[in-house]
């Protein structure tokens, strides 16, 4: 590893203009992606920011009815919170995942939005990888490629977002908030990630030297009846080969409400629009929900090794959504 400068500060103000006063700088929460990077030489700091200390690390109820959640929270804080657990319960569980304890004790939710991609490929600064040295390659493409993305994807990278809490805060229409040197903004989830097209290495649409500072939920009823489930090669704490964040209204054996979001089959969690368009209105049944599944994944671009992924989805939308549709008939 290079030597690295490193300094904490205490304001959001500070913190920023340090970046904007050097680009070669990197913020600093958890450290749990950003430091295996370092390990690796895929990132090259010339400086570290750490912004543990910021007041951002709460999770307070909006005016409207929807939750504020700051960018330092943990993710052991943010699955165990009451207000979470009750208005969001697959974003707890979606949490709860992703990684080990340990893990979720340190890592924090801006940082867990903008963790880079496992793609082995990535990781290993031998081989060429678009995402990493731009007009370099994708090897992931003709080689290993069973745990890669079917949607979305390009000529120049194939690889998948990691990001479990992501899925979930896509599927209730999460909204970024960042500060900059020139000031705040705010970003839909739905648009932080740009689409790979051919600059992979250009992952989202933050201004340069942005400082994510929170995610806000809007109210959402159907939220609180919602369910994240996870496939993955092993058990324990192993990252998604497919996962959904799904929630579902049933009202008199129809679908009032439906909210859909596919993780690890795309550059970033994959907001399901054709499902859900698809599911209201219809009949809250099996025939409807792998309807609404096969609408979704038409647009899938499978490679030879990775076509599984197709049918893995496919089954785990409906078999969520029939238990979604099972309990609200109790």
């Amino acid at each position: 590893m290079r030597e690295f400068g490193y300094q904490r500060v205490l304001d959001v103000s500070g913190a920023v203009a340090l970046l904007d006063a050097d680009p070669d700088a990197r913020f600093l929460g958890g450290g749990t992606n950003l430091v295996d990077l370092m390990k690796t030489g895929v990132e090259r700091p010339a400086r570290l920011v750490d912004i543990r200390e910021l007041p951002l690390d709460r999770i307070e109820s909006a005016p409207d009815g929807g939750l504020r959640i700051g960018a330092t929270v943990t993710n052991s804080d943010l699955a165990a919170h009451p207000e979470v657990r009750r208005r969001y319960p697959a974003l707890a569980q979606a949490v709860l995942a992703g990684a080990s304890g340990q893990l979720r004790n340190m890592a924090t939710v801006g940082g867990n939005l903008l963790q880079r991609t496992r793609c082995g490929y990535f990781a290993d600064v031998t081989k060429p990888c678009n995402k990493r040295v731009p007009g370099s390659g994708c090897p992931a493409i003709g080689g290993d490629h069973r745990n890669h993305a079917i949607l979305g994807a390009s000529d120049h990278c194939v690889a998948t977002h990691p990001s479990d809490m992501g899925v979930a805060l896509t599927a209730f229409d999460a909204v970024v908030s960042y500060e900059t040197a020139a000031g705040p903004g705010e970003l839909p989830l739905t648009d932080l990630y740009l689409p790979v097209g051919d600059t992979p290495h250009r992952e989202t649409a933050l201004p340069p030297g942005a400082l994510i500072t929170g995610v806000t939920l809007p109210p959402a009823p159907v939220a609180a009846h919602s369910r994240y489930r996870k496939v993955r090669e092993r058990a324990s704490y192993a990252f998604a080969i497919g996962s959904v964040a799904a929630a579902l209204d049933v009202r008199d054996g129809v679908v009032r409400d439906a909210r859909l979001a596919f993780g690890a089959v795309a550059s970033r969690p994959w907001r399901a629009t054709r499902a859900e368009a698809l599911l209201a209105g219809a009949p809250a049944d099996a025939a409807t929900f792998a309807a609404a599944a096969d609408a979704e994944l038409a647009a899938a671009r499978p490679l030879p090794d990775n076509a599984y992924k197709g049918t893995l989805m496919r089954n785990l939308v409906v078999a969520v959504l029939t238990e979604l549709a099972e309990e609200a008939g109790r």
